[in-house]
């Protein structure tokens, strides 16, 4: 068990539904928000170890809230970011770099898939 936390912002039920249940299988600690607005404020009021955002949210966009996150004096500044996207456009993978995004990862995904990023951005991997 990892019991480290992770912060989810999705406005897919299903999908965040999902991928809690596999992420906390594997021992994290999920926090879930649906969209880009309250994953700041979130990211504002609590300590992670790992920020999962979806690009295309209401209020705020994945880019958006890492862009803000990396310019912040937030605890969470410097936390890995994995942007889930289906957007595979070379220009949305240069935005997202850009505002700082660590790992970027295209719709559709298999959750193994997210797992294995996860573990290693956290270092949890074999």
């Amino acid at each position: 068990m990892t019991g480290k936390k992770i912060l989810l912002a999705d406005d897919e039920t299903a999908l965040r539904f999902l991928l809690t249940e596999t992420l906390a299988d594997e021992g994290y600690a999920i926090t879930e928000t649906e969209d880009g607005q309250q994953a700041k404020d979130k990211l504002q009021q609590e300590s992670y170890d790992l920020v999962i955002l979806d690009y295309m949210m209401p209020e705020k966009t994945g880019v958006e809230v890492c862009e803000w996150l990396r310019g912040s004096d937030s605890p969470n500044r410097d936390i890995p970011v994995i942007l889930l996207t289906a957007k595979a456009l070379e220009k949305d993978k240069e935005k997202a770099k850009a505002a700082g995004v660590t790992s970027y990862v295209v719709k559709p995904f298999s959750p193994l898939q997210l797992i294995d990023i996860v573990g290693s951005l956290l270092g949890d991997g074999e």
